[in-house]
């Protein structure tokens, strides 16, 4: 197999890999979960599987009894009839590139609603068919402070002879926002509640194109399932209904970035979604609490809004780094990110370390790539040979092989050899560029002049068109034993096809392939030297 076949191949199988990702994404069947229920018809904003005294009725609309809670990190609106966060914005990243203002991940407005919401259900609670609880608070604005490292937000509100106080606890740095229900019972009688905690959003497309395709929906993490998608459509075909023993969570994602409630309780936690008025909702329910007269309890959950951030979500909740999705090449993906972690902090530039990183794949590889130019070589060289043998041999296919066999077993030739290299690159290449799509890191990075965002295609197309010239110079530069003329054209417009097809990927995985190239040119340089000198190139 000669190089510009390995090109034709790798167009082959990397257009199969995309057109085969959008086919599953549209065509993969639901997880059957246990205890798949059937879609709930009850009306209001509340947890699936609840009966009808536990199920409270929460209307849709933000009402203007706002707050504002912020941080060096989130700006946080909370809405105090009902205690949710009705909006959120991450101070860190903006909107679009070189925008003033800022990504808004949580947002309650005319034609998107993405909010995410708590309250407490059962006997006691105070989130009833009757409507939401409205706290009262000691001001209108809270902010964490500078040298501060966390603060504490409570809302109170009194019923019965019994004091629930929901507090929100930010900390510096961090997209992990606790909340905490303490139920103070100064009652004659026991209390029972129940804590649930949901993510609510217009049940949108997907989202994405065939070269840059994104996900847009819920996930979940329960027992044995550490990481499931579960979109839109799968929830308007049934409910989810899970039982989490430990260490799960709900969660909808956004491209680079994610929200979940990760719940803290001991017991079954019931993991649910359903559908409602054009509305999605994933979340959990946590167990009946009893809270006994004259005593107190504090059930509590951690809301993540943020960016996809690998360590500090695996460091709040086991398998929330998950929703970084690399696909099926993960264990290529997740080295390959942190090597390229690694190297843009010695470097301090995201395209600079994809520069080196791809030279130092590329320098680990030549000695495969040397043994398939060599490999190619000397099939060049008993092409002469073999067609002797098919000529003398004719059409007894068995005694042709067994020849073949035992010529490249005398003159030590490997007929796959120039198939090994291509083997490796392909899911390099593949599991690199979900890395490069999950990256939230490579987000409105700048490498050099006008590329300014490593994750957006190139704005002038600078980066395709260059690759497409590398890719016409490695063909021009591998003598090819192919006589078919179709395959002589498509060779021809192999390098054309590739560049328009480019001309939408994230520049960062174009650079990552112009580099390549440019490494496989001077690597083709040395070693087709290295073989005149032994007379193979030359003789073939």
């Amino acid at each position: 197999m000669d190089s510009q076949r390995n090109i034709l191949l790798i167009a082959l199988l990397f257009v199969s890999f995309l057109l085969f990702q959008q086919w599953n994404a549209e065509t993969t069947p639901q997880p059957q979960g246990q205890g798949v229920t059937q879609q709930a018809q009850t009306s209001g904003d509340v947890p699936a599987g609840s009966d009808a005294v536990q199920q409270p009725v929460t209307d849709t609309a933000v009402s203007d009894k706002l707050i504002t809670i912020e941080s060096d990190v989130l700006t946080l609106t909370v809405d105090t009839q009902g205690g949710d966060v009705v909006h959120a914005e991450l101070r860190q990243y903006d909107a679009d590139l070189n925008s003033d203002n800022k990504f808004v991940l949580l947002k309650s407005e005319a034609g998107h609603t993405f909010t995410a919401q708590s309250g407490l259900i059962g006997a006691d609670g105070i989130d009833t068919t009757k409507g939401r609880a409205e706290f009262t608070v000691s001001a209108k604005a809270f902010e964490l402070a500078e040298g501060q490292s966390e603060l504490r937000v409570p809302m109170t509100l009194v019923k019965d002879g019994i004091t629930f106080i929901k507090t929100y606890v930010i900390k510096r740095g961090s997209y992990a926002v606790d909340v905490e229900y303490t139920i103070d019972n100064q009652s004659a009688s026991n209390a029972n509640v129940q804590m649930y905690a949901q993510l609510k959003q217009n049940l949108l497309d997907d989202g994405g194109s065939l070269t840059m395709p994104t996900y847009r929906g819920g996930a979940y993490s329960a027992n044995d399932t550490k990481y499931k998608k579960y979109s839109f459509d799968d929830m308007q075909d049934k409910n989810l209904n899970l039982t989490i023993s430990s260490n799960g969570w709900a969660a909808m994602m956004q491209h680079y970035f994610v929200s979940a409630w990760i719940p803290h309780a001991e017991g079954d936690t019931n993991l649910y979604t359903r559908t409602n008025n054009g509305l999605g909702f994933i979340g959990v329910r946590m167990p009946p609490v009893e809270v006994a007269a004259g005593t107190s309890d504090t059930l509590k959950a951690t809301l993540w809004v943020g960016p996809k951030l690998q360590n500090e979500m695996k460091a709040t909740a086991p398998n929330l780094d998950l929703t970084v999705d690399y696909g099926w090449l993960w264990f290529i993906a997740s080295p390959l990110h942190s090597l390229l972690t690694f190297i843009q902090s010695m470097v301090s530039n995201w395209g600079l370390a994809i520069v080196i990183m791809t030279m130092v794949i590329r320098g680990l590889m030549y000695p495969l790539t040397k043994a398939q130019y060599t490999s190619m070589a000397k099939m060049r060289i008993l092409q002469p040979k073999l067609q002797e043998m098919r000529e003398r041999i004719g059409d007894d296919r068995q005694r042709m092989s067994q020849e073949m066999m035992e010529l490249y077993k005398r003159e030590k030739v490997n007929p796959l050899g120039g198939c090994l290299p291509l083997l490796l690159q392909m899911p390099i290449f593949i599991a690199f560029y979900w890395a490069l799509m999950e990256s939230v890191e490579l987000r409105h990075a700048p490498f050099v002049l006008w590329i300014q965002d490593l994750s957006a295609q190139d704005p002038y197309y600078v980066l395709p068109i260059l690759m497409g010239i590398s890719m016409f110079i490695i063909q021009k530069m591998s003598p090819s034993t192919v006589t078919d003329p179709m395959q002589q054209k498509i060779m021809t417009f192999m390098p054309v096809m590739f560049t328009v097809f480019f001309l939408w990927f994230p520049s960062g995985l174009v650079l990552y392939w112009l580099v390549s190239n440019i490494m496989t040119l001077i690597q083709q340089t040395l070693i087709y030297r290295s073989l005149e000198k032994k007379g193979l190139h030359s003789r073939a």
